[in-house]
């Protein structure tokens, strides 16, 4: 992990100005917001920038609907957008519109050093026109039949199912989305940019590490077949930036969106269009980009090409996250769980998603879910149980029994406390890698070891007894650890860390205090940290839901992938339990007989020969090592499992396979495929326990 001091730009994709903000949207930027917080707290420069995307037909045709200008509608979101993110305390910079003359500035310099390059060429094409509204249909303004796999109800730039991209022509029985009218062809003069010019350096940039492996595989899948161009005009009438020297057509949205994470930064430092590009090209800085993976093909194609051609610096890394899903199935309006960010926060604190959605992040972009059972029981178990719990009964029973005063840690403490600081390393390195999910893991289990601590030692009974300072030595040794722990927690909680440091009469603590300690001082006056979830509350959520109508669909026909980042239709749902018969009846001796246990994962590599298998090597405890070969390379990359306790099956008979041998089984549920969800035991469970 990187040391020295690193100034670093972080971005997240630009919500589309067309919509509320929802809990899907929400995935990404308390992911960018947890990594940013905690490269700040390490002591690094960071500057998170982000704004509306602020232009495009939806916008056009929805303001007109509505009765009010363009500039009006964008505003009414703009505000809204910026409400929602303080509420779930998204730490940006600068929030920004792409509706600016900093961005105009700055989309026709880029505009004009890239047609400079020669990678811009002017095509005369037929577009599918709608004759009852009288404007030319962009791709995500047409649905018809896929062209190649045949399946219905496909918008015209890429089908959902197979994954095949093609043009809006391309597909069977089109129909307008704007009128419901059959399209007709009609020829118009468009720019397109070249990107098979640029494919020798979109390959080194994906083998430098511009994308995570799991992503560069997909990203290679595009380069079986050359590298289609890419149509940066629209046609008017359309809301945006004018091309310059070509009348009547505008610059496609996706064109300028982009170049938004740029006006952003310069609008924050007062720059200009070129004063932002030089300092966007210092070489001190870091470039980091968080989005989803509908949206990877533009900033993992378009993007990487537009700025190189411009002599502007491409991004360090492009960070990719998957989909949400809410209790297992797309999120819906009809079931109440296509849920907005401010009804999720009128009903739930919204430190509680901050949380659940931190157990789920890994760095792969694999799709997390939303269970509001799951997720009643991790916040008020680990959040709550464990967590709060540490520094609530320590803190008042200090406040309340002996005179809110610290003393001195007792010499049994010390192992407990070096443990909790040696993990520092680690829990560090996780949070760099963003896989926050081992974060939050790492910090229950030794909150775990520090509750241990608190009940083995009974400050209760210890005053009881006449031993005011044993106990206080106890309590001081709690807080310590609830000090410790609270500073791990910082980036993913900063309101809970906050109420640890102002009871403790603590300056804002950084990830180098964690080494510090504290003795015989006062505290201040204790507040409760957190309070657990009732399911009526999440009840009432669902239900105001459902109540909702959207004053603009979430599904943005122009630009979808930046309206939602998240947005889940790409995922596809996991089936009802009752799809799945119920299995014969069996005796409890027969159960029996199966043995679980828990097992580590140690190691994890591809099969050569199969893009289903994964071999894993066990840890089981005592029972030694297993090799197993699990099926779930679709669902899970190898990083993705090593560290990692399952469940295992240890006495299934070995199994020859022509890869070798499997000793065993993981247990995982789910229909197969993609589709696979591996189970983990509690924390505190170890290799070798049995399962009963």
């Amino acid at each position: 992990m990187p040391s020295a001091h690193r100034s670093i730009i972080v971005t997240s994709a630009l919500p589309y100005a067309n919509d509320s903000i929802h809990i899907g949207h929400l995935v990404e930027y308390i992911q960018t917001d947890i990594w940013a917080r905690f490269q700040r707290l390490m002591g690094h420069e960071v500057m998170y920038v982000c704004g509306d995307d602020s232009h495009g037909t939806p916008i056009m045709l929805k303001s007109r609907n509505a009765g009010v200008t363009p500039e009006a509608w964008i505003e009414k979101f703009f505000a809204q957008h910026k409400a929602d993110f303080a509420r779930y305390n998204i730490s940006f910079d600068n929030y920004f519109t792409t509706h600016s003359d900093l961005n105009r500035d700055l989309s026709y310099l880029i505009y004009e050093r890239v047609k400079a390059a020669g990678i811009i060429s002017v095509k005369e094409i037929e577009q599918l026109f709608d004759p009852k509204a009288n404007i030319f249909l962009p791709d995500r303004f047409v649905k018809g039949t896929c062209p190649n796999c045949k399946s219905p109800d496909q918008y015209g730039d890429s089908c959902d199912v197979c994954s095949k991209t093609f043009d809006p022509s391309d597909l069977l029985n089109p129909v307008s989305v704007v009128s419901g009218a059959t399209p007709v062809m009609k020829k118009s003069r468009h720019l397109f940019l070249n990107l098979e010019q640029s494919r020798d350096l979109l390959l080194k940039l994906y083998n430098d590490g511009l994308v995570d492996e799991s992503v560069k595989n997909k990203l290679l899948d595009w380069f079986k077949e050359p590298l289609r161009s890419w149509d940066i005009t629209r046609d008017a009438p359309f809301f945006g930036f004018p091309i310059p020297g070509e009348e009547g057509k505008f610059f496609y949205n996706w064109f300028d969106a982009p170049i938004g994470y740029l006006a952003s930064l310069g609008n924050k430092l007062g720059l200009n269009a070129e004063q932002t590009l030089n300092h966007w090209n210092d070489e001190q800085h870091e470039r980091w980009h968080f989005i989803g993976k509908d949206i990877q093909y533009f900033h993992a194609l378009f993007w990487p090409v537009m700025l190189h051609t411009a002599g502007v610096k491409v991004p360090n890394k492009i960070a990719i996250h998957g989909f949400l899903t809410v209790n297992g199935r797309k999120m819906s309006k009809r079931d109440g769980t296509f849920i907005r960010a401010s009804t999720f926060a009128d009903h739930l604190d919204p430190q509680y998603l901050r949380y659940y959605f931190a157990t789920k992040l890994g760095p792969a972009p694999e799709d997390l879910d939303l269970s509001f059972e799951d997720f009643q029981a991790r916040v008020n178990s680990e959040l709550v149980g464990k967590l709060a719990n540490l520094i609530s009964r320590a803190g008042q029973f200090l406040t309340q029994k002996l005179g809110g005063r610290l003393g001195v840690v007792m010499t049994d403490a010390t192992e407990l406390l070096a443990e909790l600081r040696n993990a520092s390393d680690a829990i560090a390195a996780d949070y760099e890698g963003r896989n926050f999910q081992n974060v939050t893991r790492q910090i229950c289990a030794l909150a775990d070891k520090a509750n241990k601590y608190v009940e083995d030692h009974a400050p209760w009974a210890l005053l009881k007894k006449g031993d005011e300072e044993g106990a206080r030595a106890v309590c001081t040794a709690a807080l310590e650890a609830g000090r410790i722990l609270a500073i791990y927690l910082k980036p993913i909680l900063p309101d809970f860390a906050a109420k640890v440091e102002r009871f403790l009469g603590l300056n804002r603590q950084a990830w180098a205090n964690v080494q510090d300690s504290m003795s015989s001082r006062p505290v201040g006056q204790f507040e409760r940290l957190i309070d657990r979830v009732e399911m009526k509350q999440v009840e009432a959520m669902i239900e105001a839901s459902k109540e909702q109508k959207p004053e603009a669909s979430s599904q943005k026909p122009e630009a979808v992938a930046v309206t939602a980042p998240v947005t889940p239709p790409a995922a596809k749902p996991a089936g009802h339990p009752e799809e799945e018969p119920l299995a014969a009846t069996c005796t409890i001796d027969q159960f029996m007989a199966v043995d679980l246990r828990v097992a580590k994962v140690l190691h994890a590599e591809p099969v050569a020969g199969t893009d289903k298998m994964v071999k894993v090597q066990l840890d089981v405890g005592f029972l030694g090592q297993r090799t197993v070969f699990a099926g779930i390379a679709k669902a899970y990359t190898p990083d993705r499992l090593i560290g990692r306790l399952v469940i295992f099956c240890a006495n299934l008979a070995p199994r020859k396979m022509k890869f070798g041998t499997s000793e065993g089984m993981i247990l995982a549920s789910g229909p197969g495929g993609s589709e696979v969800y591996v189970l983990t035991p509690d924390t505190g469970a170890k290799p070798g326990q049995r399962v009963h």
